[in-house]
């Protein structure tokens, strides 16, 4: 952007800063998209005053090229107040409109300026709030796609639970679809889980996975190999008739996995792998000791 140079007279907005800022305050508390719910009174006016004094330091650098280094403030303080509004659940309407608020209050104490001058300084104004409100609105998408992101990831996480059967046995539940980046944080949170409890026998339970094609298969045969790699035998539970029959049609292999199906069997092989066993008790007489 070519940079050009104020007119704004911004002694004269300054000397009248904190009626402005009250100004745009109740502007926005009047306005359709005022949300009491998201922010509270203090934060708002927080978040007022700290754009309008970036603002004038802005101006007082005299130039108008808001992707400067004089708007370095600016569009940090509009990075963290997008941001924060990402989270807190505004709509990008709502953010944008946070700035463009602005506009009348900020007219305001040019009406003592002579006409022309006055013309040029609201234009001059007016555009530079556009181009403000244009950075607000991209920094706002950025961050609701971060913020989308990093749930996604977190579902992911959510979605693949490690669970400590007996001493020395985990079994990883899996529910959903497996797909390559799925199984990256499968893999991650089962190597994790071996290493923290020293475990040396793993069960991926595939229950809840709808269908196995090859691709599922070659994603569960990666968790088993990284498995092993780091000292620990797995086995694959959950294989119900319908996916038997598919694994077979395919002509896919499981080679050196142990497949069972249910997680109690897999359980009970794991048990006795360890040397231990379950061993049925009559309740009658284990009431009466």
């Amino acid at each position: 952007m070519t940079s050009t140079r104020s007119v704004t007279p911004v002694p004269l907005v300054r000397a009248k800063y904190e009626t402005v800022l009250e100004s745009w305050i109740a502007e926005q508390k009047r306005s359709a998209t005022a949300r009491p719910d998201l922010i509270s009174d203090s934060d708002l006016a927080r978040q007022s005053s700290e754009v309008l004094s970036t603002l004038l330091e802005g101006l007082d650098s005299g130039s108008l090229d808001v992707s400067g280094p004089a708007w370095e403030h600016m569009r940090a303080a509009l990075r963290g107040i997008s941001l924060s509004r990402v989270r807190l659940g505004f709509s990008p309407s709502e953010t944008v409109l946070f700035i463009l608020s602005l506009k009348e209050p900020i007219f305001d104490p040019l009406q003592e300026l002579d006409p022309s001058n006055r013309a040029e300084a609201i234009l001059e104004l007016n555009k530079l709030i556009d181009r403000l409100a244009l950075v607000t609105s991209e920094v706002y998408q950025q961050g609701r796609e971060e913020v989308i992101l990093r749930q996604q990831q977190e579902m992911l996480e959510l979605s693949t639970p490690v669970v400590k059967l007996w001493q020395g046995i985990l079994a990883l539940p899996l529910i959903g679809t497996l797909d390559s980046e799925r199984t990256q944080v499968v893999m991650e949170s089962l190597l994790q889980a071996i290493v923290d409890t020293g475990s040396t026998i793993a069960i991926i339970d595939i229950t809840g996975v709808p269908t196995v094609d090859t691709k599922v298969a070659q994603h569960l045969i990666q968790t088993v190999a990284a498995a092993r790699l780091m000292g620990a035998d797995c086995m694959i539970s959950g294989i119900r008739p319908q996916i038997a029959q598919t694994i077979i049609h395919l002509g896919i292999t499981l080679p050196d996995v142990v497949t069972k199906a249910t997680l109690a069997d897999a359980f009970l092989v794991a048990l006795d792998r360890l040397g231990q066993h379950v061993v049925a008790t009559d309740p009658v007489s284990a009431a009466g000791r």
